[in-house]
């Protein structure tokens, strides 16, 4: 079954849709053009020579009011002009004019002086080849003077025009087409190198880029974007190569302990102490468990491309006292009623990760405050972290030296976990010098 034509049109290239676009487009142009170029000058040389033929007719009239007509009657350009008189009989013409016949007929006559305006009258009956325009004009007496040209002679040049339009016009198409499709053709090579560019980017080359065009156009700024498109896809994938690494690392520590401890166990049943045992694989199960739902959420947090995953209002005071209430040794010093949009899950993982940071490097104390304007502080008074740490510790499976042993229980995650969901939130975390121990500050945009 043949493709409907538009199917086969959809089917063509870019090139050579814009190619024909463009010649249907000037073909038409060019053909409304002729038509009104051909009008228009057909209309002024009527124009012409209805001008010229009431200017004989005028003469004459005035001649004939005066008596002075001669005969024949001398015109200049050619006109042909019959004087009738009342009774309809021909009193005066041009040499070589009808003497008996009118040119029009007495109705004729009477419909062009009404109308004021020339009439279109074939010659051949009257032995002058072609057509001719008639002028009535009335004089005294009586009289009717009837002036008419012929006008082959425009009708030569019209056809001539024509004919050149008609044989210029295709030319000019063909002209065009080819312009077009050269210029279309070098127009369109940017983005062929970007094909190109972009065929060769394979999983063994994924630092390359695409080429670039010097000029400043729509091409530059797509190649520029796509670019940056690349250079952001290296990185989320140079990020999470890094995440599986770390995240496999991670999980052959808990991993290895717990196959020991099992094998010791069964290697040597008799005198092992097998509660003891079970409290070391549990407690390396749970750090299995804790690094597990940690890497969950980061896993989300890059599906989801920095966005929460609701945004509905969420009363932050209620999250931080719930959240708060679940630990003994944090007291709550301020909590000003603040809503906030977002995901309240998210949020409360957010106080949760921080007080569990806290609590686990504190000496004494760990405070909680949260402002009207949105600021969410978390004090503790341990041993801090030095400045030069501070924004290294929220990146992932950033753990310093003193928080590296298993006792500690921390993944590593936490604080990258606090910046993604706070960034997702509009909002952004900081460490602080609480002299001593350390302050997180979240701050969150309130709704107004």
């Amino acid at each position: 079954m043949a493709d409907s034509p538009l199917v086969w049109w959809r089917r063509q290239g870019l090139r050579s849709r814009l190619t024909v676009a463009a010649s249907a487009v000037l073909a038409l142009a060019l053909a409304l053009s002729a038509s009104v170029l051909l009008s228009v000058l057909e209309r002024a040389l009527m124009d012409t020579v209805d001008e010229s033929t009431l200017a004989q007719a005028q003469a004459v009239r005035v001649a004939a009011d005066a008596g002075t007509l001669t005969s024949p009657i001398t015109t200049h350009d050619g006109t042909v002009v019959q004087v009738i008189d009342a009774r309809g009989r021909i009193t005066h013409v041009t040499y070589g004019t009808d003497r008996l016949v009118p040119l029009l007929d007495a109705d004729a006559r009477a419909k062009v002086l009404a109308n004021g305006e020339a009439t279109l009258l074939d010659g051949r009956p009257y032995a002058i080849p072609g057509f001719l325009r008639a002028i009535v004009l009335s004089a005294d007496h009586g009289q009717t003077v009837v002036a008419a040209r012929p006008i082959g002679e425009i009708q030569t040049s019209l056809v001539t025009a024509g004919r050149v339009l008609l044989v210029g016009t295709p030319v000019l198409i063909v002209l065009l087409a080819v312009a077009s499709w050269l210029m279309i053709g070098r127009t369109l090579r940017p983005i062929a190198a970007l094909r190109r560019g972009a065929a060769d980017i394979t999983h063994t080359a994924r630092s390359r880029r695409l080429p670039v065009p010097q000029s400043l156009d729509e091409v530059h700024s797509l190649a520029t974007t796509l670019n940056d498109m690349l250079a952001r896809l290296e990185e989320a994938e140079q990020r999470q190569r890094a995440l599986v690494s770390d995240a496999a690392h991670e999980l052959r520590s808990p991993l290895a302990s717990i196959r020991l401890q099992l094998e010791v166990a069964l290697g040597h049943p008799d005198g092992q102490d097998w509660r003891e045992t079970a409290e070391g694989v549990l407690e390396d199960t749970m750090r299995l468990s804790r690094l597990a739902e940690d890497l969950l959420a980061l896993a989300r947090l890059d599906e989801r491309g920095g966005v929460p995953a609701r945004r509905e209002p969420v009363d932050l005071d209620e999250v931080v006292r719930r959240t708060v209430d679940r630990y003994a040794e944090v007291r709550l010093t301020a909590c000003a009623p603040v809503v906030v949009r977002g995901d309240a899950l998210d949020l409360g993982r957010v106080l949760t990760n921080l007080l569990d940071n806290a609590v686990r490097h504190t000496s004494s104390k760990v405070e909680v405050a949260l402002t009207a304007d949105g600021v969410l502080t978390v004090t503790d008074d341990g041993p801090g972290i030095p400045e030069a740490d501070r924004e290294r510790v929220f990146n992932r499976f950033t753990r310093l030296d003193s928080g590296r042993s298993r006792d500690e229980g921390g993944t590593g995650l936490g604080l990258a976990i606090v910046r993604e969901t706070v960034r997702a939130h509009g909002g952004t975390v900081t460490l602080e010098d609480a002299a001593p121990g350390l302050r997180a500050v979240v701050h969150l945009p309130p709704t107004i």
